[in-house]
């Protein structure tokens, strides 16, 4: 499944937010427990706009990757609640923008928006896309049997299992350790 470029680039956002919760990171800490820590990840994602840098906005944040975590566990018709849910909340009014090196994509909220409200709307326009090509069901949690972290399968076939490579060969370490014991 191919979604426009705006909607992929968010959902992978959303997807490595949404995998720093220490429920769901390599580590096992909270790896946006800091402010430098949060931006650090939306400086690898090229994240725009206003930076507080903050106790406050990384704790909006960390809220935030809950509420997102819990979406990718709703049904469809859930799913449109909450993100209905989100763009009220926010006022959110999409309008195309052009900016870095994106060409013309939606942003629904002023750039001086406070961060959390930003990713939230970002989100919610993207699973928008999700949502209307019934395609929720490419929000997966990782078929690893100790992981808890989230993934959206961008691939052309529907067939992405794992959160990450490592989960992936852990898990085919362990199948095969399996097959060989038998």
């Amino acid at each position: 499944m191919h979604f426009a470029p705006d909607t992929e680039t968010t959902l992978e956002f959303v997807v490595a937010l949404a995998n720093t919760h220490p429920t769901a990171s390599r580590t096992g800490d909270d790896e946006i427990a800091t402010p430098q820590q949060l931006t650090a990840l939306l400086v690898e994602h090229r994240y725009s706009g206003r930076f507080d840098r903050d106790e406050r906005e990384l704790r909006e944040v960390q809220e935030t990757r809950d509420l997102l975590r819990e979406i990718w566990a709703l049904d469809r018709d859930q799913a449109v609640e909450a993100v209905n849910r989100m763009l009220d909340d926010a006022h959110a009014l999409p309008h195309l923008v052009r900016h870095d090196e994106f060409d013309w994509h939606l942003h629904a909220t002023p750039p001086d928006a406070p961060l959390s409200e930003r990713i939230r709307v970002e989100a919610a326009l993207a699973l928008v896309d999700v949502i209307r090509t019934a395609e929720t069901d490419r929000m997966r949690v990782c078929d690893a049997d100790d992981c808890t972290g989230i993934l959206v399968d961008l691939s052309r076939n529907g067939s992405k299992r794992f959160c990450s490579v490592r989960c992936g060969n852990r898990m085919n370490q362990l199948a095969h350790r399996a097959r060989q014991q038998e």
